[in-house]
């Protein structure tokens, strides 16, 4: 019998999914309302929920038999015979395949295709041109593997979400209401910006963390580095000229320290593995990922930034459904899947149940806190008047509020960086420049001359 996904709703108000086996969808709506659950969708699965495997796509499956078939015939016509390439040719051949698929890429594949459809080029022909300037190889497999799924008829994010892993969600979704609304150049368009901004964030994100985590990891190097060699060094020479001097304590203590890590570094290395496996099996339990996904958004410096970057996130994905048409509770629900975050998935679902019960789906996410109170009073206005105006502001306001919240982190954590650095170097004074001064002044020779 066939299996059949459905969603309903308790008599408490509770949003519940599962799956269930039944002769048809009739008898499927039956047997939810026999047991106290009002229907709110019921659709037929083929999946087959035994295997999670990601299945190869159809039109590459179509493509490679039909490169074999070409191959074989070719074999055939010379003879058995092909030709042998050099080994640098092997290798460059290689590496081309495998050149990594950048943002860059998908943003000049994007840009390029707004520009053709501009131009009322048909999807076929936009996808062929595109094809044939394609510099990366691997893109341009995807590519062509997306033309043959518009060729035989199917939509481009029917092929585009075999891929997941090259194009974000967001970016699938954009292109998936553009086809279905038939608006598919202004979602290209929608699709660009979106592309733009993520890239403009990760370089801040970059300018800010990569210095600093540098600097220090730098100044943790040559402290080692220095007790390591430096310290035997002038020790070497107060014994050779049999001086009484000795290294100061601290310095003492602390290359000892570095000794027993030289000897036994494997025991701090094994704590620290087992901290880590510790708290990713804890993480993956539905607990801890809760617990984990809280504390992202709570986390000093980062918190109010990871929660701001998700929550626009969500505002521009239903801003994008509702100007299509689509009603704010399926715009929620097609909006969830671009959310990673346990903690704002459970906001969300609180969210949609309140609709079908008739209360603010606005009301969950001004109770958890994290956002503030501009952004939960401009949705209420926006509930009484035009909320899809009013969340085109709402988005303009949050990448302001994102930009300040990158300033913030620019000012604070330098600070912070420097604060953790000051207190190394003081350490490294202590313990590696004292002895090194104590040799240039050179009042260990008079202590080894009993002076």
């Amino acid at each position: 019998m066939p299996t059949y996904v459905y969603k309903a709703m308790t008599r408490q108000g509770q949003i519940v999914r599962n799956r269930i086996v039944d002769s048809s969808k009739e008898n499927c709506v039956k047997r939810l309302k026999n047991n106290d659950l009002i229907p709110i969708s019921v659709a037929q699965t083929y999946r087959n929920t035994e295997s999670h495997v990601k299945k190869k796509p159809r039109n590459l499956k179509q493509r490679d038999s039909e490169l074999k078939r070409l191959g074989t015939q070719r074999m055939k016509e010379t003879g058995g015979t092909t030709m042998k390439k050099p080994l640098w040719a092997k290798l460059a051949s290689r590496m081309r395949n495998a050149k990594k698929i950048t943002s860059r890429d998908i943003r000049i594949f994007t840009q390029n295709f707004y520009l053709l459809k501009k131009a009322k080029f048909n999807n076929v022909h936009a996808l062929s041109t595109i094809v044939e300037s394609t510099e990366n190889p691997r893109l341009k497999l995807i590519i062509e593997d997306i033309l043959y799924g518009v060729e035989a008829g199917e939509y481009m994010h029917t092929t585009m979400e075999y891929y997941s892993d090259i194009f974000p969600y967001v970016y699938i979704n954009m292109i998936k209401v553009g086809e279905l609304s038939g608006s598919l150049e202004q979602s290209l368009k929608q699709a660009i910006k979106y592309l733009d901004e993520s890239e403009a964030l990760r370089t801040k994100l970059k300018r800010i963390l990569v210095p600093n985590i540098a600097m220090f990891v730098g100044i943790i190097i040559m402290l080692f580095a220095c007790v390591i060699v430096g310290i035997p060094a002038i020790q070497n020479i107060f014994d050779a000229i049999g001086s009484k001097e000795e290294l100061p304590w601290i310095t003492m203590w602390f290359a000892g320290v570095v000794d027993v890590l030289m000897v036994y570094w494997y025991i701090p290395v094994m704590i620290i593995v087992a901290t880590v496996v510790a708290i990713v099996l804890y993480i993956k339990t539905p607990k801890g990922r809760y617990n984990f996904d809280r504390f992202k958004y709570t986390m000093p410096i980062f918190g109010q930034l990871i929660y701001l970057v998700d929550f626009s996130r969500l505002m521009k994905n239903m801003l994008l459904n509702l100007q299509n048409g689509i009603r704010i509770q399926e715009a929620l629900e097609v909006s969830k899947n671009v959310i990673k975050n346990n903690v704002m998935l459970s906001m969300i679902d609180v969210a949609i149940s309140n609709i079908y019960i008739g209360q603010s789906w606005i009301e969950p996410f001004e109770n958890a806190r994290f956002a503030n109170a501009m952004t939960v009073e401009m949705l209420k206005i926006g509930m009484k008047t035009d909320l899809t105006e009013m969340m085109e502001k709402l988005v303009e306001y949050m990448d302001v509020d994102i930009d300040n919240a990158l300033e913030k982190i620019m000012k604070v954590l330098p600070e912070l960086a420097y604060g953790v650095v000051g207190v190394v170097l003081i350490f490294f004074v202590v313990v590696v420049l004292v002895p090194c001064i104590q040799v240039y002044m050179g009042g260990f020779l008079f202590s080894a001359y009993d002076v």
